[in-house]
């Protein structure tokens, strides 16, 4: 895949550094990094859920961090006390540590989480303010089909 420069375009934009990092990261694979797999899904009109596939790790062993438009989730698992009793003949089931990142759009918020049946669901709402949703501009009627009205004023009344 070809390269693109967007050196030129930084320096002649202003505010538009994280669409540009955006775009640069589209390029690059992030490592092939498949662990934990996850949905993302449309839920409603402004509502999204992340479910993440994490079995094996409790509410403890993992955190959830949303800063600057990315939601971070890692998950670190504890040491096990049972770990040198029991000698594994196959392990499938992983235990490793992740760090998976979402860039968040404009407005999205984090809303709850929650982990059931090993599968971590986090819920988000896009909140769009007052004053950037559209909004109807009323148009007014023409003028022409307004009655007439002429003014015009009244003599002075002489007192005699």
């Amino acid at each position: 895949m070809r390269h693109v420069d967007f050196s030129p375009l930084y320096r002649s934009t202003v505010g538009f550094d994280r669409l540009f990092s955006m775009l640069d990261g589209i390029g690059q694979p992030e490592q092939a990094q498949t662990y934990p797999p996850y949905n993302i899904e449309r839920t409603g009109e402004n509502t999204y859920r992340i479910t993440m596939a994490v079995a094996g790790f409790d509410e403890r062993e993992l955190s959830i961090e949303a800063h600057a438009h990315v939601l971070t989730v890692k998950g670190e698992k504890s040491e096990d006390e049972n770990a040198g009793k029991s000698e594994y003949l196959y392990r499938g089931i992983a235990k490793r540590a992740f760090e998976r990142r979402f860039q968040l759009a404009d407005h999205v918020e984090v809303q709850a989480a929650s982990l059931k049946n090993g599968l971590l669901h986090i819920d988000l709402l896009r909140n769009i303010p007052e004053t950037l949703k559209p909004r109807r501009i009323a148009i007014a009627g023409d003028l022409a089909d307004a009655p007439k009205t002429i003014e015009a004023q009244q003599a002075p009344q002489q007192i005699n």
